[in-house]
């Protein structure tokens, strides 16, 4: 069990926490760190796959394989593997508590009563206790990943655990204390962005707090044979002694992410971001006429070309000028996404950039510099120019959108490295716009 009455609690190399009067201790660089640096590597307790991806990852290494290149497990027919090396360990790691229960259990009336987010906590929380099981209790009590994981905070609400497999394991009182620590302490793992697994990583949730304005962020590496790794890199440069915190959730959640901080996780986030919406109060909704409304993306545009570099939500809260109180409502971001993904679609491609570009200025208002969301617009907005280009008359404008938005993306996820699948990914395309650019 891990103590904070410590003045400082060294758990990886080069942060320390340091304890607090009131509330978590913070996570603190014991050194400087450069944007794009790994704070931390983690590689995961346990964690289970999206149904989604079923027989089309590797169930031990997340490994993505071509259809029907997976061999699976002859006992229960519903697990994946690369080869006989994954398999192998997936086993010792724990399925061997699962697989012949499997297919019972997921076939039960209790399990296929749940809500499809409570399956993904049942079958993570099955995975852990078939994980914990698998050693004896000496081996246990010396897992450094387990003893983590009992020193987490359990959430605020009283919960009971969803039925799991195996079932027999450990007592009722034991599973629903696991799940109390479980549910706000697992992670969405994805790959190039898009999620496609949950899992439990207890350093990482013993070490970092949250901020809506982070200066780190968390990335998950893919190797062949090996658990999923997650890394928390540098968004930008950090101080020795400064805190470092990642986000619990997107910060675009303008609305409601405060009562998920406080259901779920027991806080109240007191960030910059935070402060700019609480001193707002209510949000007012969009106007639904369309002048209106483009009057008010023309106003975002102007003011966050004003702030510079500084991003607003950063920044001094008495700044926030009244009349665009409205693009902090959640509906603002969504229409605007689906007006430039719409416009994109169709070929209206002069409509797509103009949406783009308010986007693209929402994004530096509510998100911390290079944060993946911004550098994923930017991407999308590149293509968007070159299919511009390529279907009417080039001109240097576009051209010159093209090369910024282009070069900006490239920047983002040159300090947020590789990440996910080795193949294919952001990085992969940014560089084909950058060659296809040439032959302008």
């Amino acid at each position: 069990m891990l103590s904070d009455s410590e003045a400082k609690i060294n758990l990886a190399e080069n942060v320390y926490l340091e304890p607090q009067a009131v509330g978590r201790s913070r996570c603190m660089a014991n050194t400087t760190f450069s944007a794009g640096s790994i704070i931390l590597s983690n590689r995961s307790f346990v964690n289970v796959l999206l149904p989604s991806e079923k027989g089309h990852r590797c169930d031990h290494c997340h490994y993505l394989s071509s259809p029907g290149s997976l061999k699976r497990c002859t006992g229960c027919v519903s697990f994946y593997y690369c080869d006989q090396i994954c398999q192998s360990k997936h086993w010792k790691s724990g399925h061997r508590k699962i697989c012949r229960l499997y297919n019972s259990y997921t076939s039960t009336p209790s399990f296929q009563a749940l809500e499809e987010h409570k399956k993904m906590d049942a079958l993570l929380l099955s995975s852990l206790v078939a994980h914990t099981s698998s050693v004896d209790a000496n081996e246990r009590d010396e897992d450094t990943a387990f003893t983590t994981f009992k020193s987490l905070l359990p959430g605020p609400m009283a919960v009971l655990a969803p039925p799991i497999c195996p079932r027999y394991t450990f007592s009722a009182e034991v599973i629903d204390g696991f799940y109390a620590r479980f549910e706000n302490n697992n992670f969405s793992i994805h790959s190039h962005f898009k999620t496609y697994a949950h899992g439990i990583f207890p350093l990482a949730s013993r070490l970092f707090n949250h901020s809506c304005m982070p200066n780190a962020a968390v990335k998950f590496i893919i190797q062949v044979h090996e658990p999923v790794r997650l890394e928390v890199v540098a968004l930008r440069a950090i101080s020795k002694g400064d805190e470092i915190c990642i986000p619990y959730l997107d910060p675009a959640l303008l609305q409601t992410r405060t009562t998920v901080f406080d259901l779920t996780y027991g806080f109240t986030c007191s960030c910059s971001s935070c402060s700019v919406v609480r001193k707002v109060g209510i949000i007012p909704e969009l106007p639904e006429d369309p002048v209106e409304f483009q009057a008010v993306c023309k106003r975002l545009r102007e003011f966050v070309k004003a702030m510079g570099l500084s991003p607003f939500l950063t920044s001094d809260d008495s700044l926030f000028p009244r009349d665009l109180a409205c693009v902090l409502h959640e509906s603002f971001i969504s229409t605007l996404s689906e007006q430039f993904s719409a416009a994109s679609h169709d070929g209206h491609y002069d409509v797509a950039l103009e949406s783009s570009t308010s986007l693209f200025a929402l994004y530096q208002l509510i998100y911390p510099p290079n944060y993946p969301q911004i550098g994923l617009h930017l991407l999308e907005k590149a293509k968007t120019c070159w299919n511009h280009i390529v279907s009417s008359t080039l001109t240097m404008a576009l051209a010159a959108d093209l090369e910024n938005s282009v070069v900006a993306a490239k920047e983002i996820f040159t300090i947020i490295g590789q990440e996910g699948d080795p193949e294919d990914g952001p990085l992969v395309e940014i560089e084909t716009l950058l060659e296809a650019e040439k032959s302008l």
